[in-house]
């Protein structure tokens, strides 16, 4: 009886399976629809359905030039919905998959804005301004005529300043603690590296208060006259004559006769 049931029970399954579609193959979607409406909603701000619609058209289109467009327009999605990880995964795949696209140079041009709009203010990590220069750096190199080109080399300037700045905060952080070396280092950074940025006055300022404080008045004095040949007109150029001389009054420009030279006297207290 157990065996006639164990019978029924296999037929019944195989007279299913002869029945049941297994695979059905669908038409292939139209990849120009696909991209003619992933465009629409692109251009509706509809960023989340453009980048499924790009993608899928990518995958359709047999013609190269066409899915390395959709690829590249799925990454400008992704980056209008500041999903900074997902379009600099999608672009860097982009630049392998399609080598010689002519669009190669926008995919790095996207890539450099996508790292620079992720750096944040001078207390944080200096990662992301060493990566956003990295690429900046990169671009400019390979592609210097282009109309690019001329965008990035203004935010590699303000790069520049931002890493200057975070150098003067570490420094800070350390002079607060009495680290004096890893504080003398990144100060020195300022210097040899960025000295085209505004934080190069207070940098040599600093580095004579340091070496004042640590009894290397010798070295206090050299950063000291380094500042005062170059910087000489500047609010730290006082801060640190006054290191040096701790009975010399910093005089405010209020308190200076019209036909006074500020300058002009610290010189004279200096010889």
């Amino acid at each position: 009886m157990l065996s006639r049931f164990f019978i029924i029970i296999i037929l019944f399954l195989y007279s299913c399976s002869k029945e049941e579609v297994i695979y059905k193959p669908t038409n292939k979607s139209d990849p120009y629809t696909l991209y003619q409406e992933g465009l629409k909603a692109f251009n509706n701000n509809q960023y989340f359905f453009a980048n499924k619609k790009f993608s899928e058209a990518e995958l359709n289109f047999e013609i190269i030039e066409l899915a390395a467009k959709s690829s590249i327009m799925s990454s400008f999605s992704l980056y209008g919905m500041n999903f900074y990880d997902e379009a600099e995964e999608n672009l860097k795949r982009y630049l392998e998959t399609y080598p010689g696209d002519k669009n190669v140079i926008y995919a790095h041009y996207l890539l450099s804005i996508i790292y620079y709009e992720q750096i944040e203010d001078q207390k944080k990590d200096l990662k992301p301004l060493i990566k956003a220069k990295e690429q900046i750096d990169f671009f400019l190199k390979k592609f210097p005529d282009t109309d690019y080109a001329i965008d990035l080399k203004f935010k590699k300037n303000l790069i520049r300043s931002q890493i200057a700045a975070k150098e003067l905060f570490i420094s800070k952080y350390y002079i607060s603690t009495q680290k004096w070396v890893p504080a003398i280092n990144r100060l020195k950074i300022i210097i040899n590296k960025y000295d085209d940025t505004i934080f190069v006055e207070e940098a040599l300022h600093r580095l004579v208060e340091i070496h004042y404080h640590i009894g290397l008045e010798d070295e206090a004095k050299k950063y000291a006259n380094i500042l005062g040949y170059n910087y000489n007109s500047s609010k730290w150029f006082e801060q640190s004559y006054k290191v040096l001389n701790k009975n010399y009054k910093i005089v405010k420009e209020k308190d200076i006769k019209k036909d006074d030279n500020l300058f002009k006297r610290i010189l004279k207290k200096i010889k």
